[in-house]
C-alpha cells in the first residue's frame, strides 16, 4: 500500500530577495514524501511552496489542509502508484491548493520511476541536454543590482531578467542603458520582471521609455484582473508583454481560455506550483500554442527538490527558448543535488549526489 507524509522546512536565502512586493528573507517549504510499504526505502518525493502574496493556498491553516489532504490519500489504500496516470494524480488533490498538486503529481511520478528525483526521462535527467537559462537580477539598491549585472555578464549568461518597479525609474533605466552600451541585442537578451508595479495610467509611457533599450519582453507590467487595460497594453505596447501573474488562480479550461482570448498576450509563462502542477502547465502549453502565443517556464523560488521537478518538466516541452530555472543557489540551506548551472544552462549531473532528507517512513 502506498503511505504519504510530509515535513516543513524553512530555507534561509543568502541575501535579501527584493520584488515590488517586498524583499524576502526566508520561505517555508513543505516535502511530500511516498513509499510503498513494501519497499519503504524508495520515496517519491515531491515540493510543495505557497509564496505569500501570490499562491491562492497560502494560507494560516495550509499545514493542516496538507496534513488532510496527504491523509485521505493515504485512506485509499493504493496499492501502487504505477495505477494512476497523471492526470488522475492531479485529480486526487483539489483545484484550490496549486502548489500541494504540484507536490502530489511529483511524488507519484517520482515513485513510479523508482525514487531517484526522475519525475520524466528525457535527455535533461540522463545529463545529456541542458536547459538555455536567463541570469535573473533582484532589486536593491543601485549598487547591489549593479553586482549582480556584472557577475552574470562575467558568468556568460546571455539572458538577463532585471526585476524592476522598487527603485527609482530613471536609476533602472540607467542600470539598462550601461547593460546596452556594452552588449547589443544581437549579443545579449533582456527581459524585464515589473512584477505589476506599473499603474495603467503610467504603463505604456514607460513600456515607451524601456523600449529605447531593445527589451525581448516585460512581465507583468500592471497588477493582474485588469483585462481591459492589459488588452490595451499588449495591443499598443512598443514592448512585447508576458503574462505572469494574471494566470494565477485560472482554474477551469473556460477561465484560462476567456483570459487568453481577452488580452491576446504576446507570451505567458508558467510556474507549476503557482498554476497547479504539471497537468495545469500542459494545458496552458496547449492552448497558448493553439493561440501562437509563445511561453516558457519559471520556478517559484522552490527548493531543488521542486526546481528539478520543474527542469524535467521543462525537457519535455522545450529546451530551445530561455527558461527561469536559475533559482538553485539562492539559499544557505537547499538540498544539496546534482543540479548545476554551467554557463547560462541548467545542467542535470546524474553522477552527483541528492542529499537524503531525514527519514520519515515507519
Amino acid at each position: 500500500m502506498l503511505r504519504l507524509k510530509f515535513q516543513k522546512h524553512t530555507l534561509q536565502f543568502k541575501f535579501e530577495a527584493g520584488t515590488s512586493r517586498g524583499t524576502l528573507q526566508a520561505h517555508d517549504v513543505y516535502y511530500i514524501c511516498l513509499w510503498d510499504t513494501t519497499q519503504p526505502d524508495k520515496i517519491g518525493i515531491g515540493e510543495a511552496a505557497p509564496l505569500k502574496g501570490l499562491s491562492i493556498d497560502y494560507r494560516p491553516d495550509f499545514a493542516e489542509q496538507l496534513s488532510i489532504i496527504v491523509d485521505n490519500i493515504s485512506a485509499l489504500n493504493i496499492e501502487q502508484a504505477e495505477q494512476y496516470h497523471l492526470k488522475e494524480i492531479s485529480q486526487l488533490i483539489p483545484a484550490e491548493f496549486p502548489s500541494i498538486r504540484f507536490a502530489g503529481e511529483t511524488a507519484f511520478l517520482d515513485r513510479k520511476n523508482g525514487g531517484q528525483k526522475q519525475v520524466f526521462n528525457n535527455a535533461f535527467f540522463q545529463g545529456k541536454h541542458p536547459i538555455p537559462i536567463n541570469g535573473l537580477i533582484w532589486m536593491g539598491n543601485e549598487a547591489f543590482m549593479e553586482q549582480q549585472i556584472a557577475q552574470k555578464l562575467e558568468e556568460g549568461f546571455g539572458c538577463i531578467k532585471m526585476k524592476i518597479g522598487a527603485i527609482d525609474f530613471e536609476q533602472e533605466c540607467k542600470l539598462l542603458a550601461g547593460i546596452r552600451q556594452k552588449f547589443s541585442a544581437e549579443k545579449l537578451i533582456l527581459r524585464v520582471d515589473a512584477n505589476g508595479a506599473f499603474k495603467p495610467n503610467e504603463a505604456l509611457e514607460k513600456l515607451h521609455r524601456l523600449s529605447e533599450f531593445e527589451l525581448h519582453s516585460i512581465e507583468q507590467p500592471i497588477r493582474p484582473n485588469q483585462l481591459a487595460s492589459m488588452h490595451q497594453l499588449c495591443q499598443k505596447s512598443p514592448i512585447p508583454i508576458a503574462l505572469d501573474e494574471e494566470l494565477i488562480g485560472k482554474i477551469s479550461l473556460s477561465e484560462k481560455e476567456k483570459l487568453l482570448d481577452v488580452i491576446q498576450p504576446p507570451y505567458i509563462i508558467l510556474k507549476p506550483t503557482l498554476l497547479g502542477g504539471f497537468v495545469a502547465a500542459q494545458e496552458w502549453i496547449s492552448l497558448a500554442k493553439k493561440r501562437k502565443i509563445g511561453w516558457w517556464i519559471t520556478s517559484a523560488l522552490e527548493s531543488n527538490i521542486g526546481l528539478n521537478a520543474i527542469a524535467q518538466f521543462t525537457a519535455e516541452h522545450d529546451t530551445k527558448n530561455f527558461h527561469g530555472l536559475g533559482t538553485g543557489g539562492l539559499y544557505h540551506n537547499n538540498v544539496t543535488s546534482p543540479l548545476t548551472i554551467i554557463k547560462d544552462r541548467l545542467a542535470y549531473q546524474p553522477r552527483k549526489y541528492w542529499e537524503p532528507l531525514p527519514a520519515i517512513t515507519e
